[in-house]
């Protein structure tokens, strides 16, 4: 059993945590996410370091909640300094994709094309058939691509559809002709 609650989270330069009853801040160059608090996790902040504490960490559901707290704070201070970013290709014969302002329109195949808005936080750049989706919130990022790939999932025939990049689509075969005996 991982024991990720017990890791000491290090607070890089530039990079602010703000702890109170109800809510984590982390304020950063690409700016600021707040998460709620549980009250069976105690959150401090020690040097320049986070440490996180549960009452029983005998007891298995405060244990996840540990290790949970951890990697959401984790990922909290990796999205204000770095960022996420999620890739996806767009697979098909007149499949393409374009960025107009916050909206996301995709041509994959339908009589009509399909418009996706993005949140505010969220930006999106097309390269060619890659759709690239990134921001500060790595739940916001899996999600919204997520989304998207589902308006068109690769199918594994050809292999058409919208794929995450490093995604390896399993592929059948088709019909195959019989020969007369």
């Amino acid at each position: 059993m991982s024991r990720i609650g017990r890791r000491t989270i290090e607070i890089k330069d530039g990079v602010t945590v703000v702890v109170d009853e109800k809510e984590i801040k982390v304020k950063g160059p690409k700016g600021e996410l707040i998460e709620n608090s549980h009250p069976l996790v105690k959150v401090e902040i020690k040097d320049k370091e986070v440490v996180i504490s549960v009452n029983k960490p005998d007891n298995k559901s405060e244990r996840s909640l540990w290790g949970l707290y951890n990697a959401l704070i984790t990922n909290m201070i990796i999205g204000v300094t770095e960022g996420f970013s999620k890739i996806l290709e767009i697979n098909g014969v007149g499949y393409k994709v374009e960025v107009q302002g916050k909206k996301v329109i995709l041509n994959v195949g339908y009589s009509h094309p399909v418009e996706i808005e993005l949140p505010a936080d969220l930006e999106a750049s097309v390269e060619k058939n890659i759709l690239t989706i990134a921001g500060n919130d790595k739940q916001k990022v899996g999600a919204m691509a997520a989304k998207i790939r589902k308006v068109r999932k690769p199918e594994p025939y050809k292999g058409k559809g919208i794929k995450y990049i490093d995604e390896h689509i399993i592929r059948k075969a088709g019909k195959q002709a019989k020969t007369a005996e």
